[in-house]
């Protein structure tokens, strides 16, 4: 919009001074309320330690529910904002993104939500957001398994819908290449770094078997130890839903060991490994590998980012009683 000049002088009416206000007032954008980490620190002060507390009990139970609640956040966020639309179960008049491709039959940590959620309706109703829940989940997460900590920004509200088609269009995939991968993060505003760091959170976590066949098979940039201990646990044909860990290393330790893994052509799924394949990310895969204090300082930053990826503040969504459905 091309700068406007506008003259005072003393014969103005009062009249004109108010048209001129409301005109320079529509011009500019309403600003949003903005996320803090304080946002609760009145309204319901226990609430990040019920969390944390909520999230330590579950992955000492299961250590996998940590890289569980962390791919909650992202699939969160990569569809329509962190707004916790993710969460939402289908319904007779209403479809969720439960049901998505890169969801169905994949995602985890639901009930663990739901205890938080339960927790803190109960110290304090309609005031904590799940959207909120899931970021805050998914930091306690990474601390639990031993990966860094950031300030988690809070105030998010929860959305009154969900998005089947985006979660099936926005969601990058076990096959995608380097050239999806990036375009993928770039439309949500993420950069090549963030996008590289941010796969790091498969240093937890396991895959099925059908989402990485293809390239124990198929594919010569592998090696072929790892190939062929894989093809025991995951055949040809049928089996898909065996499960095998990201990073077979040190597959429940939050660490750089990923990226190591690429290095030596054993990442486990397509999409891994299009990070050092000859392209442009190969050189901060070497630096991440070389570098743990790097890969989490990072890792931190670009989950801060990710946390803000169309949030809905002030008086907009709501704030749901129960995750699984609006109010």
């Amino acid at each position: 919009m091309a700068a406007a000049t506008y003259r005072y002088s003393s014969h103005c009416s009062a009249q004109s001074v108010l048209s001129l206000f409301l005109a320079l007032a529509a011009a500019v954008p309403a600003a949003r309320a903005q996320l803090s980490p304080t946002f609760y620190d009145s309204s319901c002060p226990a609430a990040l330690l019920t969390i944390r507390t909520a999230v330590r009990a579950a992955v000492a139970l299961d250590a996998r529910t940590g890289g569980s609640l962390l791919r909650l956040h992202f699939h969160d966020c990569f569809v329509q904002g962190c707004d916790a639309s993710v969460l939402l179960d289908d319904t007779g008049n209403f479809t969720g993104e439960k049901g998505a491709g890169p969801n169905a039959g994949s995602l985890r940590g639901f009930g663990v939500i739901d205890t938080i959620k339960a927790l803190l309706e109960a110290l304090c109703p309609r005031t904590v957001s799940c959207a909120d829940i899931l970021a805050v989940a998914a930091h306690d997460s990474v601390v639990a398994l031993g990966g860094p900590s950031w300030t988690v920004q809070l105030g998010r509200r929860d959305s009154t819908t969900a998005s089947l088609s985006t979660a099936n269009t926005d969601l990058p995939l076990p096959a995608s290449s380097l050239s999806a991968l990036l375009a993928a993060f770039a439309r949500k505003g993420l950069s090549s770094t963030d996008m590289v760091a941010l796969s790091g959170a498969h240093t937890v976590g396991q895959a099925q078997c059908q989402n990485f066949r293809a390239r124990i098979y198929n594919e010569t940039n592998i090696d072929p130890s790892l190939a062929a201990s894989l093809r025991s646990g995951c055949p040809a044909t049928g089996g898909g839903g065996a499960l095998a860990p990201l990073d077979a290393s040190t597959p429940n330790a939050f660490d750089n060991a990923y990226y190591g893994g690429l290095v030596a052509q054993r990442g486990l799924l397509h999409s891994d490994q299009q990070l050092f394949s000859g392209g442009s990310t190969d050189g901060l895969v070497r630096s991440y590998a070389a570098s743990p204090a790097q890969f989490r300082s990072d890792f931190a930053v670009a989950m801060v980012k990710m946390g803000s990826i169309g949030v809905l503040t002030g008086s907009s969504g709501q704030v749901r009683r129960n995750c699984r459905r609006m109010n």
